[in-house]
C-alpha cells in the first residue's frame, strides 16, 4: 500500500440549492486512523464523505490529502476509494472480475489483474469464491468482495458509507472485527460513516459527532464518550443520562447511577421500566421536572435486591461521574 497521508477538511461546505447540508466544518485526521463520522440521518455525514470521495461537488472550503488540495479532482485521481452501502457489485461478473474491474478500466493486462485480484481476495478470505457470481454470495461475502475491489486500487484512504447496515446483527459484529483487522494490517486511514453508536465505539480511534450540518464534538473515541460536551452528544452516544439541574445540565453515565433508599439520596425517582439485558438490568425512573433517568445495574446486584414498577428509589452518583454540559 502507498505511504499514509493526513486528511484535512478546511471549512468544508455543501449546499443543495438553499439547503445547507455541511456547514464549514474543519477537522484533521492523522494518517493511519480509523475514524467514524457519527450522527443522525440528515446531519451531513454522508455528504461529507462523498465530498472527500469526489462523488459530490464542494460548495466551499477544501479537502486536503497530504497537504494537496484534492477538492476538485475526479475520484480516480484523489488517492481515495469508496465502499458503498449497497456494495454495487456487477451481477454478471465473477468475484475475480468484480475485484479487478478498476484495473481493467486502467488498461492493466489480464495476467496482472488476475494476480492482484487474487491477492485481494486472499486478504479478505474470499479466495474460494473467486469464480462465483454476486448472487451466489451471502451479504457478508458480498461485503468482502466490495472491500477487495476498493482496496485493489491501493488507496491512501478507504471511505466506507454505512457498510454494515445491510447485515444481520450477528454478522455485523463479526464484520466489525474484520474491518478493524484489515485497517490494522493495511495501516491506511479508514473514514467510516455510521449512525450506529455501538459500531462507532467498537471500531473508531476517533469519532466525529455531527448534528445539523456541523461538528458537535470530535476527538479520541474514549475521550468523547467519557466527557460529552453537549446534551445532544451525551444522548446520541447513549449510556448517558442528561439531567437538568438549577446549576445547568449534567451528563451521568447510566452505569454510574446508584440505586439507594430515597432518604438522603441526591434525588428521588419512581421506577417506570425494568429491562433485563443479560449481564445487566436497565432500570428507568421518573424524576422531578418530567425527566427520566436510567441506571444500568449488574444483573446479580439487581436480582439480589429486586425492585418493582412504581417503587420509589433514591438515585445517587459519585461527583466525578457527572460532567457539566454546555447545552
Amino acid at each position: 500500500m502507498p505511504s499514509n497521508l493526513d486528511l484535512e477538511l478546511v471549512s468544508l461546505t455543501k449546499r443543495y440549492g438553499s439547503a445547507l447540508a455541511v456547514d464549514a466544518i474543519s477537522y484533521h485526521f492523522a494518517s493511519g486512523t480509523y475514524a467514524c463520522l457519527l450522527g443522525p440521518s440528515g446531519c451531513g455525514k454522508s455528504s461529507t464523505l462523498r465530498m472527500v470521495a469526489g462523488h459530490e461537488s464542494v460548495t466551499g472550503g477544501s479537502v486536503l490529502l497530504g497537504g494537496r488540495d484534492i477538492s476538485f479532482l475526479p475520484p480516480a485521481k484523489r488517492g481515495t476509494a469508496m465502499m458503498f452501502q449497497n456494495y454495487a457489485l456487477f451481477p454478471h461478473l465473477s468475484v475475480t472480475e468484480n475485484v479487478a474491474f478498476s484495473l481493467k478500466m486502467k488498461g492493466v493486462d489480464a495476467a496482472t489483474r488476475a494476480s492482484r485480484a487474487g491477492e485481494m481476495l486472499e486478504l479478505v478470505d474470499m479466495s474460494a469464491f473467486a469464480a462465483r457470481l454476486p448472487a451466489q454470495l451471502s451479504g457478508g461475502q458480498q461485503q468482502r468482495v466490495a472491500l477487495a475491489r476498493a482496496l485493489i486500487t491501493k488507496p491512501d484512504i478507504l471511505l466506507l458509507d454505512e457498510p454494515l447496515s445491510a447485515l444481520d446483527p450477528f454478522l455485523r459484529i463479526r464484520m466489525r472485527a474484520e474491518l478493524k483487522r484489515l485497517q490494522r494490517e493495511l495501516g491506511i486511514t479508514f473514514l467510516h460513516v455510521t449512525h450506529g453508536q455501538d459500531e462507532a465505539l467498537a471500531l473508531a480511534d476517533e469519532i466525529v459527532v455531527m448534528n445539523n450540518a456541523k461538528i458537535e464534538q470530535a476527538g479520541p473515541t474514549r475521550s468523547v464518550f467519557e466527557a460529552p460536551k453537549t446534551a445532544f452528544v451525551a444522548r446520541f452516544l447513549g449510556s448517558h443520562n442528561v439531567i437538568s439541574l438549577p446549576g445547568g445540565p449534567i451528563a451521568v453515565r447510566s452505569d454510574a447511577m446508584k440505586i439507594n433508599a430515597p432518604a438522603g439520596a441526591k434525588m428521588e425517582g419512581q421506577i417506570t421500566n425494568i429491562e433485563y439485558q443479560g449481564t445487566h438490568v436497565a432500570l428507568t425512573a421518573a424524576i422531578a421536572g418530567n425527566q427520566e433517568v436510567t441506571a444500568l445495574l449488574p444483573d446479580q446486584e439487581f436480582f439480589g435486591a429486586p425492585k418493582e414498577l412504581g417503587e420509589a428509589v433514591g438515585l445517587d452518583w459519585d461527583p466525578q461521574a457527572a460532567h457539566a454540559l454546555t447545552a
